[in-house]
């Protein structure tokens, strides 16, 4: 299965514990596929830099390498017009529709408030658990 996680639940899944950080180990494990686009890697190294300040133990090192390397990395051209009351969360949808992916992993009310967007379930990540990872 193929999934986009919008930034926050990357990040949450780094330096927290909890349902984003399952999801990150499952994703790890090889038992989904993480979708991104060079777009959402460099929002992902931007946050989370920025967040390393603040937690100095954390290494972000290794996640971003493992991203590079295990997650799906699409070409994904901007969507034609703005679809998100937030702009800049367009990205996620812009690649889930690149690649195929049925679904985004959000907390973002932006998000959460376009599911079903041509075709895209966008769902919190305790629900992804829950229904997703829990049935498995």
């Amino acid at each position: 299965m193929r999934i986009v996680l919008d930034t926050n639940v990357f990040i949450s899944g780094v330096f927290f514990s909890g349902p984003p950080y399952q999801i990150l180990k499952t994703w790890r494990d090889g038992k989904v596929q993480l979708v991104i686009s060079q777009e959402i890697l460099e929002e992902y190294q931007r946050v989370g830099e920025t967040l390393a300040d603040q937690f100095p133990g954390v290494d972000l090192g290794p996640i971003l390498e493992i991203l590079t390397v295990k997650a799906k990395l699409t070409l994904s051209p901007s969507l034609p017009e703005p679809v998100s009351d937030d702009p800049d969360d367009d990205k996620f949808l812009a690649c889930a529709l690149a690649s195929k992916a049925k679904l985004i992993v959000s907390g973002d009310k932006h998000l959460l408030n376009v599911s079903g967007y041509r075709g895209i379930d966008i769902i919190k990540p305790r629900q992804f658990v829950d229904d997703y990872l829990k049935k498995g």
